[in-house]
């Protein structure tokens, strides 16, 4: 309509133009989240989200499994391989190590917050689902390892 003529999106360009710090932030977020190297990243979140809020009448039971604790073995895999997906994922050809190690820290403390939050939501709306706290830490260590697996192999000293 021609009430929207009038208005200038020019703020959201950069802060040259006097943008808030918060959407130049927004936009350069934006640009690096949609480059393909998060494709596998972003596949394996959404993986992993279908297999946590899986009904636990969907899940094998069997005796032997629970001996060997295969519940939480899975869990620090799956959480491994999402922090290294989205380390590898935030990778450019010019890597600054101290930035690097920051973003590795903040990826391993959203994957591990991102356990947290999915064993709530198991807890609440998973029919067949409990919280388990042994499955925070197993998503934790696996959040943990992946960090020290991704700063060796991706950060150059």
């Amino acid at each position: 309509s021609r009430r929207w003529r009038f208005v200038s999106y020019s703020w959201l360009k950069g802060a040259s133009s006097g943008a808030p710090f918060f959407f130049v932030t927004l936009q350069k977020f934006r640009v690096r989240l949609f480059r393909p190297s998060f494709l596998p990243a972003v596949a394996w979140l959404i993986i992993s989200t279908i297999l946590l809020t899986l009904p636990g009448s969907a899940l094998p039971k069997e005796s032997w499994l629970d001996k060997i604790y295969i519940d939480k073995w899975v869990h620090i895999s799956m959480f491994l391989i999402m922090t290294a997906a989205w380390c590898r994922g935030w990778l450019t050809k010019e890597n600054d190590p101290v930035k690097l190690k920051r973003v590795f820290l903040y990826i391993a403390a959203a994957s591990a917050g991102y356990g947290i939050v999915m064993e709530f939501v198991q807890l609440f709306w998973i029919p067949n689902r409990a919280f388990e706290l042994k499955d925070i830490l197993a998503d934790t260590l696996g959040s943990l390892i992946g960090l020290s697996l991704s700063s060796r192999w991706y950060i150059k000293k």
